[in-house]
């Protein structure tokens, strides 16, 4: 039993407090906190039973942030506010004494460039405050890495390929819209790819490796390489690893709107002067695109993610592909959020049952496949996200 402090009030936010509060049997605690406190209001009031207190914090200002850690005492913070917001979180946490766990790694708010090396700096602090730090456990960083550690584990002797693969073959009904954070989505998928290949990063133009592959009961889909976070912890932690790559598809519909975005200016980054007051084109563009939060109502479809991976066992090759399905509307009508909110939501909760059960506690920071993936993978199957392995099979790459 513990007490759980949880920032962020958007879509993952929303998943992250119904979950935990069906576990009151390891969380006796819960408050959701967001810088607008009606938000976590609205969440609560949907949860009932007053099982949720709630709060207004700043999450760019760690004196306020400290302020409320203090105020609550919470055994875990669980951040699912933005990435630009990781370190001030993790500061405070420092300086109030509380573990964390987050869903994704630091990134600064003037540059899209996703590395660990911020966050892995923070290793000797919490390691001498006695601290646990938990980073990237959400679905993808999180689950995706958790698998790879299960087949390490179980199924492999040396892992040669990892291939993961996320497919959303859900439809919103909206012309254009992001299924998360419209600011942290555009950064990630327009930037260049990057793939592990023997010992070094080979980097590519965005979009430019692609191809169709099966996903099961979706069938074919389009498929992009890019870069994501858990390949740099991945390729670190399993030194055997000859080639990690990230795939993701994109409708046509979405990359020709990406690309417009693109050509008129409205995903930069850099401050801009308009009449006369500065302000962020992709931050202007987030504040008109559909909410994400707000998907789910109409969302159908599913989605599908997991880790295709080649490698040796007993001297032979096999071949070994892990995923998990999660549909939409299933999602939508346990918590009012999309399956994309749900499938980031979900492992934040069960990474954080690990903390409170003494399974994932050591001082520190720990991306999730340093820990042992078992309890985990026990538990995705009891908390919405059952996931299912195929043996020997034709990994398409």
């Amino acid at each position: 039993m513990g007490k759980v402090l949880i920032i962020g009030a958007g879509g993952v936010g929303t998943v992250v407090a119904h979950k935990v509060a069906q576990n009151s049997n390891v969380f006796d605690e819960i408050m959701l906190a967001s810088r607008t406190k009606s938000k976590c209001d609205a969440i609560a009031e949907k949860i009932g039973v007053n099982k949720i207190k709630t709060a207004k914090v700043d999450a760019d200002n760690v004196d306020d942030l400290v302020q409320l850690f203090k105020s609550f005492q919470p055994d875990l913070v669980i951040n699912v506010a933005l990435p630009y917001q990781d370190l001030t979180i993790m500061d405070a946490c420092l300086i109030a004494g509380v573990n964390y766990l987050d869903t994704a790694n630091y990134e600064p708010k003037d540059e899209a460039k996703y590395e660990y090396s911020w966050q892995w700096a923070y290793q000797d602090k919490f390691k001498a405050a006695g601290l646990t730090a938990i980073l990237g456990c959400g679905f993808d960083p999180g689950v995706t890495s958790v698998f790879t550690a299960y087949a390490a584990k179980h199924h492999f002797d040396e892992i040669h390929e990892l291939d993961i693969v996320d497919c959303n073959a859900g439809d919103h009904g909206k012309a254009f819209a992001t299924n998360f954070n419209p600011e942290i989505n555009i950064r990630e998928v327009t930037q260049k790819g990057k793939y592990w290949q023997d010992g070094k990063w080979v980097e590519t133009e965005p979009h430019e490796i692609h191809k169709p592959l099966n996903y099961p009961n979706i069938g074919a889909k389009e498929s992009y390489v890019i870069y994501h976070e858990e390949l740099e912890s991945l390729v670190k932690n399993f030194p055997t690893l000859k080639r990690a790559r990230f795939w993701m598809t994109f409708g046509q519909e979405y990359l020709t709107h990406l690309r417009v975005i693109q050509n008129i200016g409205m995903a930069r980054i850099d401050p801009i002067i308009y009449n006369g007051v500065e302000i962020v084109p992709i931050q202007f563009l987030k504040a008109v695109l559909p909410d994400p939060g707000e998907l789910g109502e109409n969302y159908t479809g599913e989605t599908s993610i997991g880790c295709r991976i080649k490698g040796i066992k007993d001297g032979k090759v096999q071949t070994y592909y892990v995923y998990n399905n999660c549909s939409h509307e299933a999602a939508y009508k346990e918590t009012g959020a999309q399956g994309v909110s749900y499938t980031t939501g979900v492992p934040a909760t069960i990474g954080a049952m690990m903390f409170m059960k003494g399974l994932w506690r050591k001082p520190g920071v720990f991306n999730v496949e340093e820990f042992n993936p078992d309890p985990f993978m026990e538990e995705l199957n009891k908390q919405g996200l059952p996931w299912h392995e195929l043996f020997n099979v034709d990994l398409e790459m």
